[in-house]
Formats: C-alpha cells, sequence, structure tokens
C-alpha cells in the first residue's frame, strides 16, 4: 500500500481516503524481477479511489464508496491484449521485424507494427522485408548507429541501455525532474457545477463528453477506463491513419469511433471541442500544436475543459519529439537490461509501461474533475511513458520474479459486438456500487458520426 499512497499523493489526493482501500493480494502475478504487480496495483488502486471519490461528491458528499483492487482482476487486465478472441481467433501480436536484434557491439530493439513504420525502416537499413537480410544489416552495424539512422528516417529503433548508461542520458535528466502526474491549472473558469449521478451502476463520469485523441495503447486505455465509468468518449482518427484491428478492439470498450482529418475539418471538430469537458491527446509533445491543440490554446477556445496528454518520453528533454513506444521505451530506460538473462534482453510480463501509464493518466483526468468542482479552473494532466518506467524500476527485486501462476478465467467475459464473438478482460477497476462491465462492446474504427449523442 505504499506506492498506493505514494501515487494518491502525487494527485494531490486526501490522505484519508486511503482507508477505503482494501487488496487481494496473488504474489503469483506478473512475475518479474521488477515490482510489476505492486505498481500495476497501485495505478489501478488510485484510479479506483479517484473515481470512488468523484462519485461520493456527485451523490451529495457522502461516504466514499470502498475500494477493492484484486491482484487477479489487474493481472488480467494488463495482458488484455493476449486475453481478447474475436470469434474464437486469437489477437495479432508483435509483427515479424518488430523484436531485438543482435548488433555489431549490443542490441537493438525495432518497432514495426505499423505500415509506414516498417517501411521507414526498411528504407534507413536498406533492407528488404525479410527478417533474416535485415539481421545481416544489423550485425554489421553499432547499436547507437542503428537508432539514429532510423530514427532520422522516421522509423523506430532503440539501443539497449544499462540503467547506469540511460541515467547518464539528456533524457533521463529531463524526465527525473517529473512528477509521476503532472497537474497544472491552465485558466481561471469558475467552479465545475455536476448534475447529480446517482443510478445502479454507480458512474462517476455520466454526463462528460471525452474527446479521445489517442492511439495504441496507453492513451486508449485511458479513455477505456473513463468510458467504463460513464462518459460518452469520442474517439477521433485521421482517415489515412488506421489503427490496428486487434488493438483497436481490445482498448474500444464503451466508445464511439470517427474519422476527421484536422486539417480540411477544422469546423467538426470545433463543434465537437464547444461541448468537449476532457480532451485526451496521444501523439508527440507539439506535434498537433500547428491544429491549436496545445493545453493552453484548448483552455482558450473552451475555458474549464481537462486536457490530459500522453507521451513517451516526456514534453522535454532531447528525445521529446520522438516517437515511442512501451517495448521501445523499456529498452532504453534499462528495464530490458535487468529482466534479461544469459546476455540476452528481457521484457516485463505486461505492456506494463502502457497500461499502467493509461490508468494513471485517467485517475489524473478524474482528481482534476473532483478539483474543478471546489476551486474551479482548466486543468493539465500529463504523464509519460519513461516517467512511469523510472518508477517501474524503483526497488527492483529478484524474489519477485518467482510465484504461481494464477488463472485468469475469474476475471474474463464474452459478449457479441459489430466485430464478431468476443472473449476480453473485465476491468479490474472495482468501487462499490460501480460497473463491473463497460456499457457497449467496441465497433468498427471509425464507423461512428463525430457528433455527441
Amino acid at each position: 500500500m505504499a506506492r498506493l499512497a505514494s501515487f494518491w499523493s502525487g494527485l494531490g489526493g486526501d490522505p484519508a481516503l486511503l482507508s477505503r482501500v482494501s487488496a487481494v493480494e496473488r504474489p503469483g502475478v506478473l512475475p518479474s524481477r521488477l515490482p510489476v504487480r505492486e505498481f500495476a496495483g497501485a495505478c489501478v488502486g488510485v484510479c479506483a479511489l479517484a473515481a470512488a471519490e468523484l462519485a461520493a461528491r456527485r451523490t451529495g458528499g457522502g461516504e466514499v464508496p470502498a475500494v477493492r483492487v484484486d491482484d487477479g482482476a489487474v493481472a488480467t487486465a494488463f495482458v488484455s491484449e493476449r486475453h481478447l478472441r474475436t470469434d474464437g481467433r486469437a489477437a495479432e501480436s508483435f509483427a515479424p521485424l518488430s523484436r531485438f536484434w543482435r548488433t555489431a557491439d549490443g542490441w537493438v530493439r525495432t518497432h514495426a507494427n505499423y505500415p509506414h513504420h516498417r517501411a521507414r525502416l526498411l528504407t534507413a537499413l536498406g533492407a528488404p522485408e525479410d527478417p533474416d537480410a535485415v539481421a545481416a544489416v544489423l550485425a554489421r552495424r553499432s547499436a547507437r548507429e542503428v537508432e539514429e539512422t532510423v530514427t532520422a528516417a522516421g522509423g523506430l529503433a532503440v539501443a539497449l541501455r544499462t540503467p547506469e548508461e540511460w541515467a547518464a542520458h539528456g533524457q533521463a535528466a529531463a524526465v527525473a525532474r517529473l512528477p509521476l502526474v503532472e497537474r497544472v491549472r491552465l485558466d481561471a473558469a469558475p467552479a465545475r457545477e455536476f448534475t447529480a449521478a446517482g443510478g445502479d451502476p454507480l458512474l462517476p463520469a455520466a454526463g462528460l463528453r471525452v474527446l479521445d485523441l489517442t492511439r495504441v495503447v496507453a492513451g486508449p486505455v485511458a479513455t477505456r477506463t473513463l468510458a467504463l465509468l460513464g462518459a460518452d468518449v469520442l474517439r477521433l482518427d485521421p482517415p489515412g491513419l488506421p489503427e490496428l484491428p486487434d488493438q483497436h478492439t481490445d482498448t474500444g470498450f464503451g466508445k464511439r469511433s470517427a474519422l476527421v482529418d484536422l486539417a480540411s475539418g477544422r469546423e467538426v471538430f470545433e463543434e465537437l471541442l464547444a461541448r468537449a469537458d476532457v480532451v485526451v491527446t496521444g501523439y508527440r509533445p507539439g506535434s498537433l500544436d500547428r491544429f491549436g491543440l496545445s493545453a493552453e490554446a484548448l483552455a482558450g477556445r473552451r475555458p474549464g475543459v481537462v486536457v490530459a496528454q500522453l507521451s513517451a518520453w516526456g514534453a522535454a528533454g532531447p528525445w521529446a519529439a520522438r516517437r515511442g513506444f512501451d517495448s521501445l521505451v523499456q529498452v532504453a530506460t534499462g528495464i530490458a537490461h535487468i529482466e534479461g538473462d544469459h546476455g540476452r534482453p528481457g521484457a516485463l510480463p505486461a505492456q506494463a509501461l502502457d497500461h499502467g501509464t493509461g490508468y494513471l493518466l485517467a485517475a489524473g483526468v478524474l482528481r482534476a474533475l473532483s478539483d474543478q468542482a471546489d476551486a474551479g479552473g482548466g486543468r493539465l494532466v500529463r504523464v509519460a511513458l519513461a516517467r512511469t518506467a523510472a518508477e517501474v524500476r524503483a526497488g527492483a527485486d529478484d524474489s519477485a520474479a518467482h510465484g504461481g501462476e494464477v488463472p485468469a478465467t475469474p476475471w474474463l467475459a464474452e459478449r457479441n459486438s459489430p466485430l464478431g464473438r468476443l472473449r476480453y478482460a473485465l476491468p479490474p477497476v472495482d468501487f462499490e456500487g460501480g460497473p463491473r462491465d463497460w456499457a457497449r462492446p467496441p465497433g468498427a474504427w471509425g464507423a461512428d458520426a463525430a457528433r455527441w449523442v
């Protein structure tokens, strides 16, 4: 509970509310040399407590509902993509060119799940789309050279670093100055007035409108959680940049999905923003500013809005503008070195940086909403995978790598959807009277109208 208390304090939460949290510990889940189980439970725990706090506020200010954090539910949700089945078919995992590779002096990890990233990788390496050919090219080059060459071409490759090597990096210094969840007041908007939100189940985010401009895992996990809690979440994507189908299915529960070109469809976006309560973005820092989507610009046009931003490396530092994914942040920050064995790099038992950061971002949004009811003001909530990685690395413990397996069955469910019959992981956010499942299954990517319901 110490880690949960630390996270809750960082979110500005009332320490007295920690007494409302109970835990079901299952030491066998998420086995790792790092304290992944404890970290994951703390991320989900503060999210559930923030939801319960907001629920109490919206039902008349009574006692905050009791929160329960079950390691089994948390572990199942942290690998939700592995449990997903669509008409019995397992989700596609990493693409053949998304993996570790031997280089002349060490290791590098690439990410090529998306076609445009794969094309840039191959162009940078001057190699055909053949794993053996790519391996031969990489074996002749240094890891840092590959990292810089591929990055310059707009692709994704990161050299394996030890924790000490990462600590000496300029980006590590920039990240070390950040809180786990940044919280900034944006304007002097009046206090938010909530309507009552009782009912069964108790939905603390009912009536709130969330614009979801995120992709991949961490951001969509955050907005999937807000949808669970009753928010009307509308995900917006550019028409020419499709999401990976299984990834969209896994993180699309409770949401609607529409296509909007921010350049040619600006009027549509502005109409949506005019009625939005929360805007969540997951693109590289500054990349959306040309569309007027910086936190300050959004608050200027929509006073009182909560802006939630996610990035891989943080908003400042030499790598701030670089692309990144969970697997690559693990490699850069020393996690893959710690988790490695017999000279080979390893990985966490889940995409814990993505999932954990997603729940922390949702928690930050929920706490911002509670704070607005007291003090008003638009709010910025900001998180970064690299900062989350520093939290995961805190307190390495080899003994944590051992434990018996815990079956996931109690935390799986099935339902029909427009995409087929789905088996999926249930949400781990659990508070008394709260929802146990999403109100709607995921639909097809881009199939909904770009309007509020």
